[in-house]
């Protein structure tokens, strides 16, 4: 009788293992998860400079965690410490602008709260890291701030350029581009992410996929410059397996620099040098914290950066529709208007939605 009941139990024990494996198998084989790269594209990711030891890396050896919890330590710390002001208690301002009856002819810059903004120039309409649907892959986790949730896909008008700096779930929202993929022109991403969008149904003839310090002509007066950044990248289990980037736009009238996600480093420097006379830099700020103090951007380095960059203003991002992280959910609005007074940084300090001329 023992024996059976032993035998029953490991049955039941590996039964139980089994469903688990075979649900989690099917959970992260979803298409929203997108496809690592292969194929050709594998192969001239292999041939990248940045690419070694079968991952992207940064410029510079960079440590994720540098809490002494380390990464597990952190995440439950994370999940269960209570942070006062973590997110607001009652609805954001939002405007809610009719993006469609633009006139082609404004130079105009609109923000949707987080790292997600519109941007017309020249008569030409980028959309950055657009997330209109889930910011992670589970409804119930990274829910949006109340009053923020107010744009969606459909509230786009047709778009030239869609840019995505990396492949995180706050920046890349699988529902928002599918939905996008019919009104798109181009899309402009770091080498490696154009897998994820192949497999999701764009033409090869639409991806503009570069490494660091490529360049590419956009059309006549419009190039892009793929720029480091110090992050890293992954929808999935395997880490790295695409490149994050930020973007230099020239446009016939000006410069825009989009920083997307990463910590302070020498980047920041090398570009201003690089491009002088930016008109915009748009700088990280938010889901920061000492426990991974490298790869985003802290209140300490943001005015570092900005001047290292000498733009002519700022804006900040990433920040007023999600909590990634536990500082108080409005310490990113009160590090912008510091930056505009103790540092005398010419700062854009937009409302979400609100349409603010370039």
């Amino acid at each position: 009788m023992k024996k059976q009941k032993k035998r029953m139990w490991f049955g039941i024990i590996v039964g139980i293992i089994g469903i688990l494996c075979i649900s989690v198998f099917a959970f992260i084989n979803q298409p929203s998860f997108g496809r690592l790269p292969q194929g050709a594209r594998l192969e001239r990711i292999k041939r990248s400079p940045h690419y070694h030891d079968g991952q992207f890396n940064n410029l510079h050896p960079t440590q994720m965690m540098t809490s002494d919890e380390g990464r597990f330590g952190a995440m439950l710390s994370f999940l269960f410490r209570k942070t006062e002001n973590l997110r607001p208690e009652n609805a954001v301002p939002v405007i809610k602008t009719d993006l469609h009856k633009l006139k082609r002819d404004e130079n105009v810059l609109i923000w949707f709260g987080h790292s997600s903004y519109f941007i017309q120039i020249d008569g030409k309409r980028f959309l950055v890291d657009p997330v209109f649907c889930m910011a992670s892959p589970v409804s119930f986790v990274n829910k949006p701030f109340k009053g923020t949730d107010v744009y969606k896909p459909e509230d786009m008008p047709d778009i030239d350029y869609l840019v995505i700096t990396h492949d995180h779930w706050d920046h890349l929202d699988y529902r928002t581009v599918k939905s996008l993929k019919d009104r798109v022109g181009k899309v402009i991403c770091g080498l490696g992410v154009g897998e994820h969008f192949e497999y999701w149904g764009y033409g090869k003839d639409q991806l503009v996929e570069l490494d660091w310090h490529e360049d590419a002509t956009l059309e006549n007066g419009f190039a892009v410059h793929c720029l480091p950044t110090r992050h890293f990248s992954g929808r999935g289990l395997k880490a790295n397996q695409t490149l994050w980037a930020s973007f230099l736009i020239e446009t016939p009238s000006q410069k825009i620099y989009m920083a997307g996600d990463g910590g302070y480093d020498s980047h920041f420097e090398e570009i201003g040098k690089r491009f002088p006379d930016i008109d915009l830099a748009i700088l990280e700020n938010g889901q920061y914290n000492e426990g991974w103090k490298y790869i985003h951007l802290l209140p300490s380095d943001m005015a570092k950066a900005a001047k290292d960059l000498d733009a002519k203003r700022v804006m900040t991002v990433h920040h007023s529709k999600y909590a990634l992280a536990k500082h108080p959910w409005d310490e990113p609005l009160m590090n912008e208007k510091q930056m505009q007074k103790q540092d005398s940084l010419n700062m854009l300090i937009p409302e979400i939605g609100e349409v603010v001329p370039l």
